[in-house]
C-alpha cells in the first residue's frame, strides 16, 4: 500500500502539504486562497472532496490563509489547537467542523496517524508533525517554522524516512537584505526559522541509514536560493554518508508524488538498483 507526499507549495508566502494512501488522504496547513489549493490539488490530480483531514500547525497566515474556505467549500474537518482557532477567528465564518488536538497527543486519521509535537516559534501555540502510515510504519517528518530545533524536536523527528525540513534563510543573504533590522532580527532569532547551516546541522542530527529522502522547505525568496539551500545542506548530508535523494521545494509548483514507499525500500535493499527494484525516481507517482 503506496505511501506518498506532495508539497503542494512551501515558502513565505504559503505553505501545504498533502499526505496519501490508498485509503486515506490529508493535508498539513492550508496556507495558500481556496482556489490556489484547488488549482494545486488538481496539478497532482486529486479530488479535494476526497481529503479526510486539514491540520493546521499554528495561525500565521502562510500557513491558514484558505483554512475556513478549505473547510466550508469541501465540508473537510480542521484539525487544530484551540489557542490557533482562537486567533484564527477571522478565517472563519462559524460553521467549520473544529475538532482540538493537543501536542503530545496523537490523532488517528484513517491509515495515518499524525503525531504533533511543540516547536520553538513566534505563534501562540506552534507545532510541527510526523505523519506514520499505521500499516507500514514509514514516518515522514514536517517540520518548518523551528525557529530553534530543541531536544523534543529532534526526538520526535528520529527515524524518519522522509524528512520535510526548513531551510528558510542563508545567513549573509538576510544580513545585507531589503528586511528591516527588526524583521531580520525575528527571523535568525530562536523563535524564527533555521538558517541553511541550521538546517544542515539539524539534517546530519537526525541523519540515520535509512533516511530514505529529505525536502528542503519554507525558504525565503528574498534571503535564499534553491541551489544554494541544497549545496550546504546536501554536502553536510554527505559528509554523513547520506546518497539518498534531496529535493527543494518551491512557492510557485507543487514538488509532487514523493513515493515513500519505493524511496524506502531503495535505502533498505541497496543491492538493488532503482531500476532492478522498479523504482523509476524520486518523484514517481506510479503504484
Amino acid at each position: 500500500m503506496t505511501f506518498r507526499v506532495h508539497v503542494l507549495g512551501s515558502g513565505s508566502r504559503g505553505n501545504s502539504i498533502l499526505l496519501e494512501t490508498s485509503e486515506t488522504r490529508i493535508i498539513v496547513d492550508a496556507g495558500f486562497s481556496g482556489r490556489q489549493l484547488e488549482r494545486r490539488l488538481a496539478a497532482v490530480e486529486v479530488a479535494p472532496d476526497s481529503i479526510a483531514a486539514l491540520f493546521i500547525t499554528h495561525e500565521h497566515r502562510d500557513h491558514t490563509q484558505g483554512m475556513g474556505v478549505v473547510a466550508r467549500r469541501w465540508k473537510i474537518p480542521v484539525y487544530v489547537a484551540r489557542a490557533t482557532a482562537a486567533s484564527c477567528s477571522a478565517l472563519l465564518g462559524g460553521d467549520e467542523d473544529l475538532r482540538f488536538y493537543r501536542a503530545g497527543q496523537a490523532v488517528d486519521l484513517g491509515e495515518l496517524r499524525v503525531e504533533p509535537f511543540l516547536t520553538c516559534h513566534d505563534a501562540i501555540d506552534p507545532v510541527a508533525v510526523t505523519v506514520k502510515q499505521r500499516s507500514s510504519g514509514l514516518k515522514v517528518g514536517i517540520a518548518t517554522d523551528l525557529g530553534t530545533p530543541t531536544v523534543s524536536v529532534r526526538h520526535a523527528l528520529k527515524r524518519c524516512d522522509l524528512l520535510i525540513l526548513e531551510a528558510n534563510h542563508d545567513e549573509l543573504m538576510l544580513r545585507t537584505g531589503p528586511y528591516p533590522w527588526s524583521l531580520k532580527s525575528r527571523i535568525a532569532g530562536r523563535h524564527g526559522h533555521l538558517s541553511n547551516r541550521a538546517a544542515a546541522l539539524l539534517g546530519t542530527e537526525l541523519h540515520h541509514p535509512e533516511l530514505a529522502g529529505v525536502v528542503l522547505a519554507h525558504l525565503s525568496q528574498e534571503c535564499n536560493k534553491p541551489e544554494l539551500a541544497a549545496e550546504v545542506v546536501g554536502e553536510a548530508l554527505e559528509r554523513k554518508g547520506y546518497a539518498a535523494p534531496l529535493r527543494v521545494a518551491t512557492q510557485d509548483e507543487p514538488l509532487a508524488g514523493l513515493n515513500v514507499t519505493a524511496m524506502a525500500a531503495a535505502v533498505r535493499s541497496p543491492q538493488l538498483t532503482l531500476w532492478e527494484s522498479g523504482i523509476r525516481g524520486f518523484g514517481d507517482s506510479g503504484n
